[in-house]
């Protein structure tokens, strides 16, 4: 990656002339307490001071995440709304009839702060902003109009290593950077341990394409089995 002071100065400029072409006023986010949020308010916030706002949405979630991204707003001097999920996804499960996956149960999570996003944007004229780095977006470790139901992804081209490296330059706290990545889909529940391998591998492959055989095989199923997020649904041509 180029000089990081200039990246971050490309990616704010990116964000005005997108927000600008879409004719809206500034952005929003989810803000979880995690190092990818944290990078998008950081950005989000110096592209526009007077118009960002980060959302902290709990929905059963561990209180360390609120602490955190309220540790986040803080550092930014950002704007925040809390938009407690937790009794929508409750009645949500109560409904449902068929029975019910832990997977799908936990997805029901990031596309209900979807709904909430585009509800706070278009009542505030804003464009939503993802957070989705270009690791997660590779073996499609996102939720399908969920996280990735959004209008701008700013970092989508930056391996998680990059990350990091943002957050540092950005003057993220050191606890947001240090904690193991989670997408925070139940109790416990970590990145790496969910794909079967550490971002340090996953980025090694996706630069050049190294990585242990198995460790290939299994990134390249990832990524052909998770092609559909990343595509706009078939249409039948008539």
């Amino acid at each position: 990656m180029k000089a990081v002071q200039l990246v971050i100065d490309e990616l704010v400029k990116w964000l005005r002339e997108k927000v600008k072409a879409a004719g809206a006023k500034g952005v929003v986010f989810g803000l979880s307490g995690g190092v990818d949020s944290a990078v998008v308010a950081g950005i989000c916030k110096l592209a526009f001071p007077s118009n960002a706002l980060g959302i902290i949405m709990p929905c059963h979630s561990h209180p360390e995440d609120e602490e955190h991204a309220r540790l986040v707003a803080e550092s930014l001097d950002l704007d925040i709304e809390i938009v407690d999920l937790t009794p929508t996804f409750d009645t949500m499960m109560r409904s449902f009839t068929i029975d019910k996956s832990r997977m799908a149960a936990a997805n029901v999570k990031p596309r209900l702060r979807m709904t909430t996003l585009y509800y706070y944007a278009q009542n505030l004229g804003y464009l939503v902003v993802g957070g989705s780095n270009k690791s997660e977006f590779t073996v499609g470790y996102f939720t399908k109009h969920g996280d990735s139901g959004v209008d701008l992804l700013p970092l989508a081209d930056f391996v998680k290593k990059e990350i990091w490296q943002l957050a540092k330059h950005l003057n993220i706290p050191d606890i947001i950077i240090e904690k193991a990545p989670s997408a925070g889909l139940w109790t416990n529940q970590t990145d790496e341990e969910e794909m079967g391998f550490s971002y340090e591998v996953l980025d090694e492959y996706i630069l050049t394409g190294r990585a242990d055989e198995e460790i290939k095989k299994k990134i390249d199923r990832m990524y052909e089995r998770s092609r559909h997020k990343r595509e706009f649904p078939p249409i039948f041509r008539k």
